[in-house]
């Protein structure tokens, strides 16, 4: 039989009102138990509560999986509880992002064509084919994401804190929303034209297919390797992960490379995919690390993490 352990429990950083000194708790009860005693004696949520172990510092994880025990919590052990603040819910988060870069682009080409472009000689030309285009691939994209969001996408964490949304949304509504949209619907644009290079045109919508077609693929066999309700992961294998670590983005710099010879090489497309693809690359460094760490020798290690032959 599991013999009831006291843990002490303590604040760190702001006080938490109604936090208890003590907890009583079995020592085979999960991780997640802990965090919901916790939240429903401190009457915090308990999606805002981090807790830490007093001897290392390392987080006691808010899993159904890990047992009080398995922690190396013992009687008498003290924990520190962090309130995180207000949260947000990680798709709540993805949806506000992906909305800005889904409305902008046809916000600018349409509606306030005549304000944004008032510095222009008049009457403003209508905008080109080209231009009709890169807005309908752009919606495309952003339309994909958010119904991948809804549909498709599992998370290993369920909220963030709510302050950070302004600056995840930054990247998109400004970067790939208003710095894209301004620059390659302006009426002087290399895209304002009906005679684009057929190279560029043909090959990058070629591009932008596969990369799009190839993205999703990728996300509907990486959420098929968790169960729903489960941070457990399986070994991702299929179309791309022979390659690379996370084929998801190397297909979505695929995609924004299409984008990018549509629209006549704009620098603003450029700006945005070289940035994002360096977010995403350290994010890829630090999936091949956890996979080596959590899978070992079951794991076949990836020489590079995001772009064959690069990185």
């Amino acid at each position: 039989m599991a013999s009831t352990i006291t843990l002490s429990v303590q604040p760190r950083g702001k006080p938490i009102r109604k936090l208890p000194k003590e907890l009583q708790i079995a020592s085979d009860a999960s991780g997640h138990e802990l965090y919901n005693a916790l939240a429903q004696q401190s009457g915090c949520s308990i999606h805002r509560l981090r807790v830490t172990k007093g001897s290392d510092g390392s987080l006691v994880s808010n899993t159904k999986t890990t047992t009080v025990h398995d922690t190396g919590l013992r009687d008498q052990s003290v924990v520190y509880v962090k309130d995180l603040g207000p949260q947000l819910g990680w798709r709540t988060v993805y949806i506000v992002e992906y909305f800005g870069p889904l409305v902008i682009p046809a916000l600018f080409l349409y509606v306030l064509r005549p304000y944004v472009y008032f510095n222009f000689d008049k009457p403003l030309p209508q905008p080109s084919d080209v231009q009709a285009l890169i807005c309908a691939l752009l919606t495309l994209h952003f339309i994909k994401r958010e119904l991948e969001t809804i549909f498709v996408h599992r998370f290993s964490l369920a909220t963030m804190p709510a302050r950070n949304i302004v600056k995840n949304s930054a990247h998109y509504w400004i970067l790939a929303g208003v710095n894209i949209a301004y620059w390659v619907f302006r009426p002087d644009a290399a895209a304002a034209t009906d005679n684009l290079n057929p190279a560029l045109l043909y090959s990058g919508l070629a591009l932008f297919v596969f990369g799009e077609l190839a993205n999703l693929n990728t996300h509907l066999v990486l959420r098929n390797l968790r169960k729903p309700g489960s941070t457990e992961r399986g070994i991702p294998s299929g179309f791309g992960f022979g390659l690379v670590t996370c084929p998801n983005y190397l297909f979505e710099i695929v995609a924004w490379l299409g984008i990018y010879l549509v629209t006549g090489l704009s620098w603003s497309v450029l700006l945005f995919t070289i940035v994002g693809g360096a977010q995403m690359a350290s994010w890829a460094a630090k999936k091949e690390r956890r996979y080596r760490k959590e899978f070992g020798d079951k794991y076949k290690r990836k020489k590079f993490v995001m772009l064959p032959g690069i990185f």
